[in-house]
């Protein structure tokens, strides 16, 4: 069990990434509520004025694409190179080497808060209000970290070895985010592919979001049950992953 000088390195490496991410930007952490802002803006454009799309609430629905997407591709990504960027602390620290890819990916929580927050704003705003179901999002969003978690220790590990890996997670992010319902609707998706859409944690999350917060209804359970699965599974995989590589990492890095 990690004792607490493990838990304040954590508490440290967070602080420093979010300090360091915007400290030479004249916005700031401005920055994390403008980016979505500027692509649902444009992604509303495009789709209901060129291609005439008729979902509710377009707007809302498309920032409760980009809000889980965002936080997604960029923690996954900052957790697979955060063991090669801390190379030199890394050897210097006697720490548990799980450390660096957690607190890659909390680092990214807490944008991913101000992000929340902004769209829970423009829900009241603009949607149907507060519902009993919003007691659901602190649940699903947990699970997603979870998920997220998991393919940081995984990726991370894989990547001190081959150093392509952040190449492939990349690639990876811009396909997912064709395949994710980002800007159309669960129900423009044919039959036969619903299933897999349900079984993508990202997609479930995008989809649960909007049920609860546009439609005012709760989540289906086997979406959450699939959620679940796929996001525990994904994080007992990716410690046993991460604790089997990291033999060698001082080798590597």
């Amino acid at each position: 069990m990690w004792n607490g000088d493990y838990w304040f390195v954590i508490r440290s490496l967070v602080a420093k990434d979010f300090k360091v991410r915007y400290r030479n930007m004249s916005l700031g952490v401005l920055w994390s509520l403008l980016n979505p802002l500027i692509m649902m803006s444009v992604m509303t454009f495009i789709t209901t004025q060129i291609f005439s799309s008729t979902m509710k609430h377009y707007p809302l629905a498309v920032l409760c694409g980009l809000v889980p997407f965002n936080f997604f591709s960029l923690a996954w990504l900052t957790g697979t190179v955060s063991l090669l960027e801390n190379a030199s602390l890394i050897k210097r620290v006697p720490v548990p080497r799980q450390i660096f890819p957690i607190a890659s990916v909390l680092s990214n929580c807490m944008h991913l808060i101000i992000q929340i927050g902004l769209l829970l704003a423009l829900i009241l705003a603009f949607g149907s209000g507060v519902n009993i179901y919003w007691l659901w999002l602190p649940v699903i969003w947990a699970l997603e970290i979870i998920f997220v978690l998991g393919l940081a220790l995984t990726f991370s590990a894989i990547n001190v070895y081959v150093r392509d890996t952040r190449y492939v997670v990349e690639s990876v992010n811009t396909i997912l985010f064709w395949l994710v319902p980002i800007f159309y609707s669960f129900a423009a998706i044919p039959a036969r592919f619903r299933t897999v859409y349900e079984f993508n944690p990202v997609a479930a999350l995008v989809m649960m979001m909007r049920t609860i917060l546009l439609d005012g209804q709760a989540p289906a359970m086997s979406t959450m049950r699939n959620l679940v699965c796929v996001s525990l599974f994904t994080f007992i995989g990716g410690w046993l992953v991460f604790r089997k590589l990291k033999q060698g990492f001082y080798e590597y890095l």
